[in-house]
């Protein structure tokens, strides 16, 4: 069995936001050379997430929304944990999307249905961040 590991690096411009990033996972696969396995994307962060859905901006916006009704990022003192920092929304935004996704590799491709995606979501921005891929096959 082989094994691949690369770090891909983000820098979202604002607080939250939404970066698919298939291209970037299936180009990892691409120069893994493996061609069966599984490919596991997690961020280095704990207040991002990466998921898989639907490429589609009014979904996204939808997860915006959601999210900020059930950890709304305002007011800040509404949160124990923000004391030094004012992110304790994006920690538990976090949770509630999940850490990481795992995904088939088949053929040397990632073995998705037709609308699936791979996405970076980020809660906490304005930095840069760090995502994982490791890819794990023949």
């Amino acid at each position: 069995m082989k094994t691949y590991r690369k770090e891909l690096t983000f820098r979202v411009p604002t607080r939250r936001g939404i970066i698919n990033i298939t291209s970037q996972v299936q180009d990892a696969i691409d120069q893994s050379g493996i061609r069966e396995g599984l490919v596991l994307i997690n961020p280095m962060h704990i207040t991002a997430s990466v998921f898989i859905n639907d490429h589609e901006s009014g979904l996204h916006s939808d997860y915006e929304r959601w999210l900020e009704k059930l950890a709304p990022e305002k007011p800040y003192s509404q949160y124990a944990h923000n004391g030094y920092e004012d992110n304790a929304d994006a920690h538990l935004k976090r949770t509630i999307m999940g850490r990481e996704s795992v995904c088939a590799v088949t053929n040397g491709q990632l073995d998705f249905g037709t609308w699936e995606q791979i996405f970076y979501f980020e809660f906490d921005g304005k930095r840069n961040k760090r995502v994982l891929v490791k890819i794990i096959g023949e």
